[in-house]
């Protein structure tokens, strides 16, 4: 448990700090620009981020749920090895999902204009640039960012229901190991919310997706270690 939540603490620190120094320097100094490349790489680290965040916090469910509902069998489950493939796969997970999605922003063509309405970028934002139209960019958007968020938080959300319905049932063997599962639950609310509903509706230019952008990516991030501490 404790080497997964080391894991996540690092990616946490990586999400919140991959465009917040950008974001702090242009506000301070009133100048609000960023190339293409630095907006591209924006993208990659986002992506990159997140999907491992993702696929990570599904592992810290597992760990939970093993260690509730298989506890006799769980250090020949949840062994070192294990868990170290755990974190490779998350990471590679990661890597792919952001390289599609940097790959698709690269073929899009781009003719103007050329200010994105936002504190950072983000394909949503880089979509309403391209010179095509954006309904299609919207429905690859909710096939594979929206999806995939949608899909990791439904099986978490069971993996919730399963071990709740554990713990009632073995409430003396199970309550103890059950201490980080709140914690976790809220992280997950915290950071599956506001990423499924800018990924499920990307092309709505709200003020609410301004603010859920920079919740997800800043505050919820810090917010991770003190929930889990």
């Amino acid at each position: 448990m404790y080497f997964l939540l080391t894991k996540l603490s690092i990616i946490d620190r990586s999400l919140a700090s991959f465009a917040t120094p950008k974001m702090i320097t242009d506000y301070l100094t009133g100048h609000k620009t960023i190339s293409f490349d630095g907006c591209i790489t924006q993208i990659f680290f986002l992506h990159l981020f997140t999907g491992t965040e993702i696929i990570l916090l599904m592992a810290t469910s597992l760990d939970r749920y093993v260690a509730i509902c298989k506890p006799l069998r769980y250090a020949s489950i949840i062994s070192p090895g294990v868990c170290v493939a755990l974190v490779v796969a998350s990471w590679a997970v990661g890597v792919m999902h952001s390289m599609s999605q940097v790959i698709f922003a690269l073929t899009l063509p781009f003719c103007g204009p050329n200010e994105v309405d936002s504190s950072f970028c983000d394909l949503p934002m880089v979509f309403q640039l391209a010179c095509v139209d954006t309904y299609i960019l919207g429905l690859f958007m909710i096939s594979t960012s929206g999806i995939m968020a949608l899909s990791c938080f439904t099986l978490l959300f069971n993996s919730y229901v399963i071990i709740l319905v554990t713990i009632q049932h073995h409430s003396s063997k199970g309550s103890s190991k059950a201490s980080t599962c709140t914690a976790h639950f809220i992280v997950v609310f915290m950071f599956f919310g506001p990423c499924i509903f800018i990924c499920m509706w990307p092309l709505n230019s709200f003020l609410i997706d301004k603010l859920l952008s920079v919740f997800y990516t800043i505050f919820t991030p810090i917010l991770n270690p003190i929930i889990y501490n």
